[in-house]
């Protein structure tokens, strides 16, 4: 996330760092360009202004646009600040404006009693809206829940969904369904298509350059 509400992803971020230094550039925000502090020290001095007049504006921008991202990063710097309440407040507009990880996040608070009463109906009800948004994470868990309950064609249809979408947690369920009779030789067969083909779609030279400069970095 960026100080203009965008997600921006790995590679994206390590391909504009790449750019400024080739072209000895100023650092600035990958996605609108705005220039940030040259040192960690003017950083420190000016973190608090900046977001105050810079990335809070943006942000309230976007939210008075009704963008469902501005309301989602509003809640995470309400929660940071210690705003329980209004972080909470912010997520539910994120999760009703149709943000998938809004739900998700919703379901997982309603499953470990973070901050709200536990409560299965609620997080289940997060947890299909964040997996009708498309996030994987979200279609595991569903399975992994009807999996609990044995209902396992329900389970691997989640999963096989999931692994669709690129989720290795969820292909290594459809291979043990797989290898204990609950999934056809075709059904395993096409899930591995739609998983590699997933993966293939997110890789790219600039993200596979981030992620390894990062292992090399941890």
């Amino acid at each position: 996330m960026e100080c203009c509400s965008k997600r921006i992803c790995i590679g994206c971020k390590y391909a504009n760092i790449i750019r400024e230094a080739k072209g000895k550039l100023k650092h600035t925000c990958p996605f609108c360009r705005h220039p940030l502090p040259k040192s960690d020290e003017e950083g420190n001095r000016n973190l608090m202004q900046r977001i105050e007049e810079e990335a809070d504006k943006n942000s309230m921008k976007r939210i008075e646009a009704n963008d469902p991202v501005a309301f989602l990063e509003m809640s995470i710097k309400r929660r940071a600040e210690g705003d329980i309440g209004g972080a909470f407040e912010y997520l539910t507009k994120a999760a009703e404006l149709g943000d998938a990880e809004a739900h998700y996040t919703l379901a997982v608070m309603y499953y470990e009693g973070k901050d709200v009463e536990k409560d299965e109906k609620k997080e289940v009800y997060h947890l299909e809206k964040a997996a009708i948004g498309g996030h994987p994470g979200a279609r595991y868990n569903l399975g992994c829940y009807e999996g609990e309950r044995f209902k396992f064609e329900r389970a691997v249809k989640h999963w096989i969904i999931a692994a669709n979408l690129g989720d290795e947690d969820s292909m290594h369920n459809v291979r043990d369904t797989y290898r204990s009779g609950l999934v056809s030789k075709e059904d395993y067969a096409a899930a591995l298509r739609g998983h590699q083909a997933a993966i293939d779609a997110m890789k790219s030279p600039q993200r596979e350059e981030a992620e390894a400069f990062v292992a090399r970095h941890r």
